[in-house]
């Protein structure tokens, strides 16, 4: 029997009236959305409870109800399923940051997997191919290149790491035995909390900052600090943590990174690339699993010399140097002014990159034989629609980091265009993120 201790959350009616919280006993289903377990109560109600595996049979105290659902808060595991495992972090049971580590890998695959065609299915109306694959991370822990720790002040107390789980707005301290972080990464994460000395007095002022760390293949590490209102002593940080190459300042949301301490750029070896890093420049997270799937991108684009390509949110336009070193003609088009000037001063073929907002750029660069689409997690403009629609390329191959909206995306391209194949990547082992790349054929050729 298993139990677990998590904070008292009270039970709020639909009505907003606070009731006492009723214990219920249920069998978990399927992992839902988020990373919660999913089953149904004594009343037929689907409950949302995280920290459950599909098979385990769990008592849970109601925490929310709503007509058709509620969530509930685990309690004990009456009887384990034989997907569940003991969690190896030492911070699991309270945060957030990391949702089914309970999970064996190859269960957290699956459920990832079918997530991915309940969404198409569902949101986007799409007949799915029969059994289409998902890849697993090389690496289940130690996989990430970069992380972004919340620092708050409490008084005298500073507590740094990621938001808890039953309770958001608070944040759990998180030292470096988290198993997220690659392994240089933890230790410079450990050291940077044991320099930045009492109250954290070497950062910027404030209550509640924004520390993102990166550390490159060889082991150099950048340190981008949003929020506060004072510079620290970064210079001071800087000479404590031998490993940080360069400090970068953002005291305001949207305000450009400003280089406080060391290098202006750092180099980082992204396969056969070099990407010159600064302080908002942006690579997947998990570089080994990242490589297959950019890999599975590249044998779907097959032959294209001679061909028109358009890689439509580019970033620092990785995709397209590596078409246009196999003679393709490519467009690339990202709003990140400065990933735009160091894929034009990377570039290395036959490709033009412009900056601004997709929507407004792609029809300019039309018509193409392929167009790239790997967008944020919001998806693509209504006009981006719009436009292929309107001038179709012959393919497209969409790379996306939410199920949903790439349902809601396929669904509105839908008649133009024909899914052809899926494949599912895992970048984001213990949580229930997952990567998917379709590949779509015009309808008219």
């Amino acid at each position: 029997m298993q139990r677990v201790a998590q904070p008292p959350v009270a039970l709020v009616s639909a009505a907003g009236r606070a009731m006492s919280a009723p214990t219920v006993r249920l069998q978990i289903e399927r992992i839902a959305a988020g990373g919660a377990g999913v089953g149904r109560g004594p009343d037929a109600r689907v409950l949302f409870v995280q920290r459950t595996a599909p098979g385990d049979l769990v008592e849970a105290e109601l925490t929310e109800q709503k007509q058709r659902w509620g969530r509930a808060r685990l309690l004990r595991v009456v009887e384990a399923g034989p997907q569940r495992r003991a969690a190896p972090c030492p911070h699991y049971e309270r945060c957030g940051g990391c949702t089914l580590e309970h999970l064996q890998y190859q269960a957290q695959l699956d459920a990832k997997r079918a997530l991915a065609a309940d969404a198409l299915a569902r949101i986007g109306g799409l007949t799915l191919p029969a059994a289409f694959p998902i890849t697993g991370s090389p690496q289940e822990f130690r996989y990430r290149n970069r992380a972004s720790f919340r620092l708050r002040r409490l008084g005298r107390t500073v507590v740094a790491g990621f938001h808890e789980l039953a309770r958001p707005a608070h944040v759990l301290d998180i030292d470096e035995r988290c198993l997220l972080p690659e392994q240089p990464l933890a230790t410079v994460w450990g050291e940077l909390r044991r320099s930045w000395g009492p109250g954290a007095a070497l950062l910027p002022a404030g209550g509640s900052l924004r520390l993102t760390l990166r550390t490159t293949l060889d082991g150099q590490a950048t340190l981008l600090i949003q929020g506060g209102h004072s510079r620290g002593d970064p210079e001071a940080v800087l000479r404590r943590v031998p490993a940080l190459a360069a400090i970068w300042l953002s005291p305001s949301s949207g305000q450009a990174p400003v280089l406080a301490a060391g290098a202006d750029e750092v180099a980082e070896t992204w396969g056969e690339d070099t990407i010159k890093l600064s302080g908002g420049s942006f690579l997947q997270v998990n570089r080994a699993a990242a490589a297959l799937l950019e890999a599975h991108v590249l044998t779907l684009a097959g032959d294209v010399a001679g061909r028109t390509v358009v890689d439509a949110y580019c970033g620092v336009g990785l995709y397209a140097r590596r078409l246009a070193r196999a003679r393709a003609r490519v467009v690339g088009l990202e709003l990140d002014p400065a990933a735009v000037q160091q894929a034009h001063l990377a570039n290395a073929g036959d490709a033009v990159f412009r900056a601004g907002l997709v929507e407004d750029l792609l029809p300019a660069a039309l018509p193409a034989d392929l167009v790239i689409l790997n967008p944020p997690r919001t998806g693509l403009h209504e006009a981006v629609i719009a436009t292929l629609r309107q001038e179709p390329p012959a393919r497209i191959i969409y790379v996306s980091c939410d199920p949903a909206t790439l349902a809601r995306d396929l669904g509105r391209l839908a008649g133009r265009f024909v899914l052809r194949s899926l494949h599912c990547f895992d970048l984001f082992p213990q949580t229930a993120h997952v990567e998917t790349v379709a590949e779509l054929a015009c309808s008219t050729t």
